[in-house]
């Protein structure tokens, strides 16, 4: 637990750190420098005079924000669209859940695991997470500020809160939190996600030194119910109230569907915390621009040094304080004892050193650049808190980046190996390829990929997960092959993915792994189009298809679509609506199963579910810096059985796992500028 009061002081350190700055800080003079200093691909200037109208405040009603996400060099501004709701809520509209929001997820696209190097192997809650690539290092001219909410049936609740300032032009910090509580329409079927970030950005006023900065914790907590006793039961429900319903864990009575109850007694609680600190030393040239009244200092990196810390701590804990023999040995072919309660615990800590040296071959370009680096990773397992292990990890890493000054071509390489230690001989490798063809025919863009991984951790004989049949499995390599046609002007986009994948690790059951040995591919293409169907009326539709070779141990939908038509425009100076339907249907397929013991979806022949398409009803709209999303979803749950209106056909996510009928959510986006 040392480790565990230690972030709790590096995170009160950095709060007390970004209290000085906001009391003590100044405000923002010169847009111009400021611009310069974060532009990242030109040089860096800054002003050795006062600008004489610096007791004017400029930006008093305007603000210029900007922000990249870790590890890129490519700025991006604000989203404002409001036409897709995905874009804001965390779960993406390619997954499904276990019929409430905050549960185990999957992806209904192939999707699978191209990471080398150690992995614990918990994946279900992934896309609830904060995670350094999803980070955003923000500069902007005046603090910024966005408040959301969101309120779904059944009490379904959703904050998310981000604040962002810049005290000088080289220093900025942000915060996020994010908080989802959703007690679910089955018995033991809560589950709440807590999430919180903070960042910082600091570079020296003479440019030569720079520092990000990142501490993020996620907090998931799911109660696991096993799925319905009797599905079938759906179709007589006295009250219609699925509530009713007996589920095959947790016991009977103990749960409720309060709100405010985010507590577990049967489920899932993992825990993360990450601390990530890059700094570099540039080495390069300096100049400077002489105009009327301004002196710009400019500096010219050629040659960096850079180091990364990163501490992180992992727990992942399933347990059962509601045990029923009988139920395990029917349901699971588990043999438990009545009143003896389970519990499965891997914790991990993650100490990483990471040094590197970069190169600027063009001075005027830094999104041209070649960097070299040799890490050191340290990890300790704890199991059960019982028995424990120690091992480390030496890799090297390559990488190549040219974002070209006119943005014709942009060029990405990198490579990983592990030359020693527990996961010797992973390695990774990708290289993408952009080009701009023309402003009237848009982007071409093509990729390969190669990952050559050890088998997660978690089918490790040292783990405290109840995994049957441990044994030494072979290393897993996919190969993706890929590539885009991309025409913003056509609003068009078409993909494809090719896969080729061996000694490919699955489930089978709720205890059991396999690996598949013999090699198989998977082709995804996908296309995505806008169509103008009128002066207000827009149809936005997005299509795949997903074929398999090899009669291979994986579960996806041939067929996949997302559409929707919309009455969009711009009404009265500020109002923006977006309103319509939204369609997603997917083809017949034999879904996976899921193990609430172990938390991993898997693959299952025995059924096949063939659902309705989902349709939602939806209200967007934006007023200056606020926006609403009012949505009516499921209405494909209808049903006139005997001449009565209700919402009772749902769709199937799992076997004995049900989606929910009709809900409704309204949610708020309103974003302050202080």
């Amino acid at each position: 637990m040392k480790g565990s009061n230690c972030l709790k002081y590096i995170s009160c350190f950095l709060l007390l750190v970004c209290y000085v700055f906001v009391a003590k800080g100044q405000s923002i003079q010169d847009l111009s420098n400021f611009q310069n200093r974060s532009s990242g691909g030109q040089s860096s200037r800054s002003s050795s005079k006062k600008d004489s109208l610096q007791k004017r405040d400029r930006f008093a009603d305007s603000i210029t924000i900007f922000y990249r996400y870790f590890d890129s060099t490519r700025n991006r501004t604000i989203d404002s669209s409001i036409n897709d709701f995905t874009s804001r809520f965390p779960q993406p509209y390619s997954y499904h859940h276990l019929g409430n929001y905050g549960t185990a997820a999957q992806s209904l696209l192939f999707n699978p695991l191209m990471k080398a190097g150690f992995d614990a192997g918990f994946h279900q809650f992934d896309i609830y997470k904060f995670t350094l690539e999803n980070t955003k290092f923000y500069q902007t001219t005046r603090p910024y500020t966005e408040l959301a909410y969101m309120l779904g049936s059944r009490s379904e609740q959703l904050i998310d809160l981000k604040h962002t300032q810049n005290r000088k032009t080289n220093f900025n910090f942000a915060l996020e939190y994010r908080f989802s509580n959703s007690p679910g329409f089955l018995k033991n079927q809560n589950a709440s996600h807590n999430n919180f970030r903070i960042t910082t950005h600091y570079q020296t006023n003479n440019r030569k030194y720079e520092f990000f900065m990142v501490l993020l914790s996620n907090k998931a907590a799911s109660s696991e119910n096993g799925g319905l006793v009797n599905i079938k039961l759906l179709d007589s429900l006295a009250l219609n109230n699925p509530y009713e319903l007996e589920t095959r864990m947790g016991k009977a009575g103990a749960s409720n569907s309060n709100p405010f109850n985010t507590a577990v007694a049967t489920g899932n609680i993992y825990r993360e915390t990450d601390f990530l600190y890059r700094h570099h030393y540039d080495f390069g040239k300096k100049d400077s621009i002489v105009t009327d009244s301004i002196t710009y200092k400019i500096f010219y990196p050629r040659f960096r040094i850079e180091h990364n810390l990163r501490f992180t701590q992992q727990s992942y804990n399933f347990f059962d304080n509601n045990v029923d023999s009988v139920r395990y040995k029917s349901f699971f072919n588990f043999n438990a004892i009545t009143g003896v309660n389970l519990s499965y615990n891997d914790s991990w800590s993650n100490f990483q050193n990471e040094f590197s040296l970069i190169t600027f071959p063009d001075k005027n370009n830094q999104s041209q650049f070649f960097k070299a680096s040799i890490a050191l990773q340290n990890l300790r397992g704890t199991f059960d808190t019982v028995s424990s292990t120690s091992f480390y990890n030496v890799y090297t890493s390559a990488e190549y980046r040219n974002r070209t000054r006119n943005q014709i071509w942009d060029i990405e390489a990198t490579g990983k190996f592990y030359i020693n230690g527990f996961n010797a001989g992973d390695y990774s490798a990708f290289i993408n390829m952009k080009r701009l063809l023309s402003k009237k025919y848009g982007y071409f863009n093509i990729g390969f990929q190669n990952t050559n991984r050890s088998p997660s951790f978690i089918l490790n004989q040292l783990s405290s997960f109840p995994i049957t049949n441990r044994i030494n499995y072979a290393k897993e390599n996919i190969i993706r092959l890929f590539s885009s046609y991309d025409n913003p002007k056509k609003q068009f986009k078409l993909s494809a993915e090719y896969f080729a994948v061996n000694n490919f690790m699955y489930f089978d059951s709720f205890y059991t792994a396999k690996q598949e040995a013999a090699l198989f591919n998977v082709l995804h293409i996908a296309a995505e189009k806008k169509f103008k169907l009128s002066k207000r009326w827009n149809w936005y539709t997005e299509i795949h298809i997903q074929q398999t070779t090899g009669n291979p141990p994986v579960n996806i939908p041939f067929f996949f679509t997302r559409n929707r038509i919309a009455f969009e425009g711009n009404f009265y100076t500020n109002l923006y609506i977006s309103t319509g339907l939204e369609v997603r249907y997917n083809s017949g397929y034999k879904a996976d199963n899921f193990s609430p013991q172990i938390g991993q979806y898997f693959y299952q022949t025995a059924n096949t579910i063939n659902n309705r398409p989902d349709i939602n009803a939806f209200l967007h709209f934006r007023i200056k810096s606020f926006k609403g999303f009012l949505r009516v979803e499921n209405l494909n749950t209808i049903s006139l059985d005997d001449g009565n209106l209700g919402f009772t056909k749902r769709n199937l996510l799992a076997n004995d796992y049900v989606a929910q009928s009709l809900i409704l959510r309204f949610g708020v986006w309103w974003n302050f500028i202080n």
